[in-house]
C-alpha cells in the first residue's frame, strides 16, 4: 500500500486527538505523530549480494498533557482498538507522573514550509535497483574484495494536536557506503542523495579501489601532531559529534556543552547550518514546528544552538524545530549539518556531492569538475580522487591525509575532547604530494579546538554528502585543512 501525507497518517492522528478529547475532556492536551517508513537495504560482502532486506511500517507517537502532567507513548496497532489503548496508556501513565511545571504548551496553529520534492522512483525502489548499484561497485573495483550496501528510505508523516495546527509531508532517500579491499589495506567511498538515480555505483565503487590500492604497505609514523587534511568522510565524525554534544539545547542549559552563543569559537573560515529542507528532510519536527535552516556558526562566531518546545521556552528563544522522540533523554539536536567555508567565484550551484573521478585523470583528460567516471575519463589513481580535496593537500609542505575516523568516544564533553582510530587511510603529504601511505593512528583531540580561530587553514569547495546509520539524517561534509591534529600512538595503543 502506497500511502502518503496527505492522505490516511493525517486521518490516524486527528483521530488520535479527537479520542483523546472524548477520554479526557476538553481541557485535556495532546498532539500525535503517525509515520510510515519503508526502509530497504541491499548488503553486499566478498564481492556479491548476501542479504537484501526491507521493513514497511506505521508509528504512532502520542504525547499528553492532563492535570498539570505530562506522559508520552507509542504504539504500531493502527486500528480502533489499538489507538484507543495507546490513548488510555498515555492518560494512565500521566496520571502517575510527577507535575510538570515546566510544560512549555502546545505548537499553535502556525505555517509550515513546504516539503521539498521527493522522488517516487526512489521511495519505491525494487531489490533489482539497488543490486544493479552493487554490481556497478562491485565491477569497478577491478578484482578487488568488497563489501557494503545500498539502502533506500521513505517516510510520510502527519502530525495533529488539539489546538488544531496540523502538518505532512513526505521525503525519500537512497545512500551507498562501500569498501574495496587488497592486501589488507582498505579504500571507502559514501554518499547520500535523494534520488536513487544519482547513486552512480561504479563511480563509488572506483574512488575505493583507487584509495585501497594506493593504502598497501603502509609505513610506521611517529605520534605527534601534524598537519592534516580530513576528507569528507572524516570530517562527517566531527559534524556527528559537533550536533549531538554542542549545538544541543538540553547539553548547552545543563552546561555540558562548549558552545557559547555570542564567542568567536572557530575560525572565521567555518560556518555551520542546520538545512533539513536542502535535502530529503520532512518539513517538521515531532512537535509540529516548522523546520528551517538554522545557522548555528557564522563566520566562526557561534550564534544559536538547537532547541525543542521545552529547552526554548527555558532559555527564552522558543523552538527552533528540533524536537525528537528522544529529545527528553538526549536534547535536541540538529540532524542536516552542512559545513561551509567562505563563499568562492565558480562555486554558484555547485552540487552537493563532490565528484567520482581522480582528481589526475580529469585534468589530464581536459574534463571539468563533473564525474569522471560518467563522462568516460580514467579511473582515480592514488589516494586523490576529487580535485576539492586534491586543492588542499596540495597546498601542504608536510602533513597527513586521513580518509576516515571511527570508534570515536567522548572523554570530555565541555571540551568535547574526542579519541578514536583512523581507518581507510592514511598518507604522508611532502611538498603537496602524497608520498606514501601511513599506519593508522588513535588520536586524542578537541573538536572545537582543532577547528578554532587560527587553527583552519583550508575547506573544500564542495561537500560529499554523507550517510548516517540512521534514516533521515546527514552530513554535508567538505574536506579540511587543519593546521595540527594530536596523534597520540598507533591504532593498537
Amino acid at each position: 500500500m502506497r500511502l502518503d501525507a496527505s492522505g490516511e497518517v493525517l486521518g490516524l492522528a486527528d483521530q488520535v486527538v479527537d479520542l483523546v478529547r472524548r477520554l479526557a475532556g476538553p481541557r485535556a492536551e495532546a498532539e500525535v505523530v503517525v509515520t510510515r517508513a519503508d526502509l530497504a537495504l541491499t548488503r553486499f560482502a566478498n564481492s556479491f549480494v548476501h542479504q537484501n532486506v526491507a521493513e514497511s511500517g506505521v508509528s504512532v507517537r502520542l504525547r499528553v498533557h492532563a492535570e498539570g502532567r505530562t506522559a508520552a507513548g507509542g504504539g504500531s496497532v493502527v486500528t480502533p482498538d489499538g489507538l484507543a489503548a495507546l490513548v488510555e496508556r498515555a492518560l494512565a501513565a500521566a496520571r502517575l507522573c510527577p507535575p510538570d511545571p515546566a510544560w512549555p504548551g502546545l505548537t499553535p496553529r502556525s505555517p509550515v514550509p513546504a516539503a521539498p520534492a521527493w522522488d517516487e522512483a526512489t521511495a519505491f525502489a525494487e531489490p533489482g535497483e539497488r543490486a544493479e548499484r552493487v554490481r556497478a561497485f562491485v565491477d569497478a573495483v577491478g578484482g578487488l574484495e568488497a563489501a557494503g550496501y545500498c539502502r533506500t528510505g521513505y517516510r510520510a508523516a502527519a502530525f495533529a494536536n488539539s489546538t488544531g495546527h496540523s502538518a505532512q509531508g513526505v521525503a525519500a532517500e537512497a545512500a551507498m557506503d562501500g569498501i574495496a579491499r587488497t592486501g589488507g589495506a582498505d579504500g571507502v567511498a559514501r554518499l547520500h542523495v535523494d534520488r536513487l538515480a544519482d547513486l552512480d555505483g561504479a563511480a563509488l565503487g572506483a574512488r575505493a579501489a583507487a584509495k585501497a590500492r594506493a593504502a598497501v604497505d603502509p609505513v610506521e609514523l611517529p605520534p605527534g601532531r601534524y598537519e592534516v587534511v580530513l576528507e569528507p568522510a572524516a570530517v562527517a565524525d566531527l559534524l556527528h559529534n559537533f550536533a549531538l554534544w554542542g549545538f544541543n539545547g538540553k547539553r548547552h542549559a545543563e552546561r555540558q556543552s562548549f558552545a557559547e552563543p555570542g564567542v568567536a569559537q572557530f575560525d572565521p573560515a567555518v560556518t555551520l547550518v542546520d538545512d533539513p529542507l536542502a535535502g530529503s528532510g520532512l518539513p517538521f519536527d515531532v512537535e509540529g514546528t516548522g523546520r528551517r535552516a538554522l545557522t548555528l556558526v557564522d563566520a566562526g562566531t557561534t550564534v544559536a544552538v538547537a532547541h525543542d518546545r521545552r529547552s526554548g521556552a527555558a532559555a527564552g528563544v522558543g523552538s527552533t524545530g528540533h524536537a525528537s522522540p528522544d529529545a527528553a533523554t538526549f536534547g535536541p539536536m540538529p540532524v542536516n549539518l552542512r559545513l561551509s567555508g567562505p563563499a568562492q567565484a565558480g562555486d554558484a550551484g555547485a552540487p552537493a556531492h563532490a565528484p567520482a573521478g581522480g582528481y589526475r585523470a580529469q585534468h589530464a583528460a581536459g574534463a571539468g569538475h563533473g564525474d569522471g567516471a560518467q563522462h568516460g575519463s580514467p579511473a582515480p589513481a592514488g589516494p586523490l580522487v576529487d580535485d576539492s580535496t586534491a586543492d588542499l593537500v596540495a597546498g601542504m609542505e608536510r602533513g597527513l591525509l586521513v580518509s576516515d575516523l571511527w570508534y570515536t568516544r567522548v572523554l570530555d564533553t565541555k571540551s568535547l575532547v574526542i579519541t578514536g582510530l583512523t581507518r581507510n587511510g592514511v598518507w604522508l603529504v611532502e611538498g603537496g604530494v602524497p608520498v606514501r601511505a601511513v599506519q593508522n593512528f588513535r588520536f586524542t583531540e578537541s573538536y572545537p579546538r582543532a577547528l578554532g580561530p587560527g587553527a583552519v587553514l583550508g575547506i573544500g569547495r564542495r561537500a560529499v554528502r554523507q550517510p548516517d546509520r540512521v534514516d533521515g539524517v546527514w552530513w554535508d561534509a567538505p574536506a579540511l585543512r587543519l593546521a595540527a591534529w594530536n596523534f597520540t600512538g598507533g591504532a593498537s595503543g
